[in-house]
């Protein structure tokens, strides 16, 4: 019997002083029985960064050929490709082909994520932003969170500020570069 994927529950506040983007949605998530709690919150907090009309959460992991997150315009059309984690080069040569922006966020040691693909070809490598979040603050909030939850996520000048049912963190968000 295949296992099938949870589902979790966030009634979300999101205050992006840096985007002036001030949302409150409800979110519903899939998670797949092979998809890390670290992969999870890391595409959460991708797409309250993200935030914008027409973003999407996609079916994470078992997306297969889709981001994790993904933005369309009104007419359908890709306007933003957001992978999570160590996406390889090809997939991300692709997707910076099929959409106008391409982001990564990775939970993953951001050293090793740039090295795996500094010098692979990558349409418009310059252009595409890796984040990184402090160390250890994502396995530190993964391991808090619950299948449903209230959250609110607040960023100004790239300090994020997370609370969730009470509880809060924070982290600087870093942004790189491919070389």
């Amino acid at each position: 019997m295949a296992l099938t994927a949870t589902i979790y529950s966030f009634e979300t506040q999101i205050a992006d002083v840096d985007r002036a983007v001030y949302e409150t949605v409800s979110l519903r998530m899939a998670r797949q029985p092979s998809e890390t709690a670290d992969y999870m919150l890391t595409r959460l907090l991708a797409y309250c960064l993200e935030y914008t009309e027409g973003i999407a959460f996609t079916e994470g992991v078992a997306a297969g050929d889709d981001p994790a997150v993904l933005v369309r315009d009104l007419t359908g059309r890709l306007r933003t490709w957001i992978e999570v984690g160590l996406p390889d080069a090809d997939r991300i040569h692709r997707a910076s082909k099929r959409a106008d922006r391409m982001a990564i966020y990775t939970h993953r040691d951001v050293s090793r994520v740039l090295a795996e693909l500094n010098g692979k070809k990558i349409h418009r490598a310059a252009e595409i932003p890796v984040f990184e979040f402090g160390r250890g603050f994502v396995e530190d909030v993964a391991s808090r969170l619950d299948r449903r939850a209230g959250i609110a996520v607040s960023v100004t000048e790239r300090q994020l500020y997370l609370d969730i049912n009470g509880e809060s963190f924070q982290t600087v968000i870093t942004e790189h570069h491919f070389a």
